[in-house]
């Protein structure tokens, strides 16, 4: 099986206190870039574990990737079409 295309994902995080960020980037194979965010609040009584709060706002911004492909996606059909088509859902 041939690979037609490839993406590349890049996650950026940063902490500041109990808050994590996470920055994610696509760039897709017509040239175009989606970005998201993702955020992770630490309770001040959990322990300081920076993979936990980089995991859950790393998911938090692949999820809201996937959202916006699915809209980009569903956009591109409607497009296609010329009617009106279904929302796209996980």
């Amino acid at each position: 099986m041939a690979t037609l295309v490839g993406w590349h994902v890049e996650l950026e995080f940063t902490e500041e206190g109990h808050r994590t960020s996470a920055a994610a980037l696509v760039r897709l194979g017509d040239g175009s870039e989606i970005r998201a965010r993702g955020y992770a609040l630490r309770h001040p009584s959990d322990p300081e574990q920076m993979r936990v709060g980089e995991e859950i706002a790393g998911a938090r911004a692949l999820m809201d990737l996937s959202q916006q492909l699915l809209q980009k996606a569903h956009s591109e059909i409607d497009e296609a079409t010329g009617r009106h088509s279904y929302p796209l859902n996980r």
